[in-house]
C-alpha cells in the first residue's frame, strides 16, 4: 500500500466522519425545535382519527337518538326550533340525520360566531347547543393546525411538517447499519442506560419513517403557504377542480372556502355560482323578486340526485346566493358538491371526485388516508400506530439527550472539520427551500446562526457544546 493510498483512505474516512457529524448536528437542531410540535400533532391527530367514534360515545347525548315509529320532522320545522335557541341568528347550514338513529344539526350565525344546535329529528327536541369553537372535534382540529393562534402559528406547523421530513431522512442516514448489528432492528440495554433510548428512538424512527413522511406530506395541502401555492398550481394547470363546469354559470366574487360550511380541499378555491330567475321574456330578471325554494325541497333534490348520507346544505346568504349540498364520506367515489339555484331548484354545478383533475385526485386520496378514512379501521389503526411511533420516538430522543447532555450545556453534537461538508449542507438547505419554502428558510437561518454566531461567540460555543 502506497503513502498516496493511505492518504486517500484517511481523507475519505475523515470526510465520512465529518458528514456524519454534520447530519447528526442538523438532526439534533431540527429535533430540538420540532419535538414539541411533533408530539402535539401526534396527540391531536390520534384523537381526530376517531372523531366519529368519539362523537358516538363520549357525546352520544347530542349525536344519537332512539329510532321512532313516527316520521322525522321536515328540515324547516327543525330549523325553526333551532332558531328559538338563537332568535337573532341567521341560519347558515343544515345537516340531515346520517342514519335513523342520528341527530340533525343546524348551524347558525350568531354575534359570537357560528353555533351548533343538535336536534332529535323525530320529536324536534333540542339536544345541545354550543358555539362551533366549543365542539370537541373542532377544538382538536384547531389545536392540530394551531389555527387558534393565527396565520403565523399555522405557518410554524407548516414548517414543522418540512422538518419532519428532514428528521426522517437524516435519521435514516444516522440509523443506517455500519457493521453493527445491535440498534438496527433491536433495542439494546435497559431503560436506565442511554443506549436503550438511543435504540428506541432510532429503531422506531426507521420502521415508521416512511409513514411519518407520508403524514407530513399529505397534511401540507391544508397549510396556508405551501397548500395555497399547490392550489394556485392546480387552478393554473387545470389539474384541480374542473373549471369548465362553471363556464356557462354566472359566479360571484366569493369562493367556496368562505361561503360553505362543508368544503373539501379541491373545492376551496372554486367560485360560488349565482342564482337566477328566468322571466317570461327569457331575460334574466331580479332574483330578489322571485320566491325562493324552501330547505325542504332542497333536501329532497339532493336525495333525488343521489347524494350520499351525511351531506350538509349551506343556505344562500342573499338573494343571488345558491343552496350548496356537499358531502365528504370515507368513500372518495361518493364525494360530491352540488350548487342549486335557490329559485328554480336547478343544479348549476354538480361535481364529484371522478370530475377532479389528476393532482386533485392524488391530493384528496392522500388526505383521505391521512384522516384514516380510506380503508376503514385498518387505516385508522395504521395512522394511529404512526402517531404513537412519533410520540415514542420523540420522548426517547428527549430522554437520550438528557442522559448524554453535559451539566450546564446543551450537548450539541460536535462540528465537522471539513468546509466541504458545509457547502453540501447549504446546497441541501437550498433544495429543501425550493420544495418546502418555510422549512427551508428556517433551516438556512439555523445553519447561519450555528456557523456565523454560535461558533464565533465563545460563551455560546461552550453552552452549545
Amino acid at each position: 500500500m502506497t503513502d498516496l493510498t493511505v492518504s486517500r483512505q484517511a481523507g475519505v474516512s475523515t470526510l465520512t466522519v465529518d458528514t456524519y457529524r454534520a447530519i447528526w448536528r442538523w438532526h439534533f437542531y431540527a429535533g430540538l425545535i420540532a419535538v414539541p410540535f411533533m408530539i402535539l400533532l401526534a396527540v391531536t391527530g390520534s384523537l381526530y382519527l376517531f372523531r366519529d367514534e368519539i362523537d358516538r360515545t363520549a357525546f352520544a347525548s347530542r349525536t344519537i337518538v332512539a329510532e321512532a315509529t313516527t316520521p322525522q320532522q321536515v328540515p324547516s320545522a327543525l330549523i325553526a326550533t333551532a332558531q328559538t335557541a338563537f332568535p337573532a341568528a341567521r341560519v347558515e347550514a343544515y345537516r340531515p340525520p346520517v342514519s335513523p338513529t342520528a341527530s340533525a344539526r343546524v348551524t347558525l350565525d350568531t354575534d359570537a360566531g357560528a353555533a351548533y344546535v343538535f336536534l332529535n329529528p323525530y320529536s324536534g327536541a333540542i339536544l345541545a347547543t354550543m358555539l362551533k369553537t366549543q365542539e370537541f372535534n373542532e377544538v382538536v382540529r384547531k389545536l392540530h393546525s394551531l389555527e387558534y393562534f393565527g396565520t403565523y402559528a399555522n405557518r410554524v406547523i407548516e414548517a414543522m411538517a418540512g422538518f419532519a421530513i428532514i428528521l426522517v431522512v437524516s435519521g435514516l442516514y444516522l440509523w443506517w447499519p455500519r457493521r453493527q448489528t445491535g440498534g438496527v432492528l433491536s433495542v439494546r440495554g435497559t431503560p436506565s442506560r442511554r443506549v436503550f433510548w438511543r435504540d428506541t428512538h432510532a429503531v422506531t424512527g426507521a420502521i415508521a419513517g416512511g409513514f411519518i413522511a407520508f403524514l407530513a406530506l399529505s397534511g401540507l395541502p391544508w397549510s396556508s403557504f405551501w397548500g395555497g401555492k399547490l392550489t394556485e398550481l392546480t387552478v393554473a394547470t387545470g389539474t384541480g377542480y374542473p373549471a369548465a363546469l362553471w363556464d356557462n354559470v354566472p359566479t360571484s366574487g366569493e369562493h367556496a372556502q368562505h361561503a360553505m360550511q362543508t368544503v373539501g380541499w379541491t373545492m376551496e378555491a372554486s367560485p360560488m355560482p349565482m342564482s337566477q330567475h328566468s322571466m317570461g321574456d327569457g331575460m334574466m330578471g331580479d332574483a330578489a323578486k322571485a320566491a325562493p325554494l324552501g330547505i325542504d325541497r332542497i333536501v329532497e333534490i339532493a336525495r333525488e340526485r343521489g347524494m350520499a348520507p351525511g351531506f350538509e346544505v349551506t343556505l344562500p346568504s342573499d338573494a343571488t346566493g345558491v343552496f350548496t349540498t356537499a358531502v365528504y364520506p370515507d368513500d372518495l367515489s361518493q364525494v360530491r358538491t352540488i350548487h342549486i339555484d335557490q329559485y328554480s331548484g336547478k343544479p348549476l354545478v354538480d361535481i364529484g371526485y371522478a370530475d377532479y383533475g389528476p393532482v386533485a385526485k392524488v391530493t384528496e386520496f392522500g388526505i383521505n388516508v391521512h384522516m384514516g378514512q380510506e380503508f376503514g379501521l385498518p387505516n385508522q389503526l395504521l395512522m394511529l400506530a404512526t402517531c404513537l411511533a412519533i410520540i415514542l420516538s420523540s420522548v426517547a430522543a428527549v430522554v437520550m439527550w438528557l442522559k448524554r447532555r453535559p451539566a450546564g450545556r446543551l450537548g450539541v453534537p460536535p462540528y465537522p472539520t471539513s468546509r466541504r461538508v458545509y457547502g453540501a449542507l447549504w446546497g441541501m438547505a437550498l433544495v429543501f427551500g425550493v420544495l418546502f419554502p418555510l422549512s427551508g428558510l428556517l433551516i438556512i437561518a439555523m445553519i447561519a446562526l450555528d456557523v456565523l454566531v454560535i461558533r464565533r461567540v465563545p460563551v455560546l460555543k461552550r453552552t452549545f457544546a
